[in-house]
């Protein structure tokens, strides 16, 4: 009997949130914080890098009242909790439905699909609240997922190979059958390095055009 074709297999997806699934903009908030400094402070806050006060709240060592206490202190910020909690929610922009309703496919097609996020109460809150005005979503986009991983709540962060390695366990997944879908280089570094298969969303590529690719590159199991 000749040998059986090779079989296709459906990849795990782990999605980035912000520049992935959601549009960002890091140039936003530091505008928005300047405005509320009368000295031209800047937070150091960006794609690549950040100071330790926001990598504290993303891994859920400090809260949101103490992560805006440490603004008002290491920026010279003279503002109220609302107007500091909107400048650092303008980098979210919007969550195209275009995108929605590619996961919503490829979870009726059988992959199994998670998040992994660097991100912070604050952010989420306001991601959540967005979502379920605009698509009736009750639990955010958890409701279009099978599980979500944030940084606070794992109190670990991107690029470090634990919280990939913390994924991995929880989803029960093996790195070479999981594709990890990012914007940042730094991590789809990392994610390499543990042998998981990436796509990398540089600009000005979007989910939308190079998923369904990535997908059907995807190497196939012996």
């Amino acid at each position: 009997m000749p040998p059986s074709p090779t079989s296709r297999r459906l990849p795990n997806l782990l999605f980035d949130f912000g520049g992935v699934l959601i549009n960002i903009d890091y140039q936003r908030p530091i505008e928005a914080m300047r405005r509320l400094t009368s000295v031209g402070s800047t937070i150091e806050y960006n794609q690549k890098n950040q100071s330790e006060l926001f990598d504290l709240l993303e891994t859920g060592r400090i809260t949101p009242a103490e992560f805006r206490d440490g603004l008002r202190s290491g920026y010279q910020l003279t503002a109220t909790d609302e107007e500091l909690d909107a400048a650092w929610n303008s980098i979210l922009l919007d969550v195209p439905a275009d995108r929605l309703a590619l996961l919503a496919e490829l979870h009726k097609q059988g992959h199994q699909m998670a998040l992994l996020s660097n991100t912070n109460v604050i952010h989420i809150e306001e991601v959540n609240r967005r979502l379920k005005v605009t698509y009736g979503f009750e639990h955010g986009i958890a409701d279009v997922l099978d599980r979500v991983f944030y940084s606070q709540e794992v109190g670990l962060r991107k690029p470090g190979p634990e919280i990939f390695e913390h994924v991995l366990r929880e989803m029960n997944w093996q790195a070479e059958e999981t594709l990890f879908i990012e914007d940042s280089s730094q991590h789809i570094e990392t994610a390499q390095r543990l042998g998981l298969h990436t796509l990398f969303l540089a600009p000005p590529l979007t989910l939308t055009e190079a998923l369904p690719a990535a997908i059907r590159a995807f190497p196939p199991s012996a």
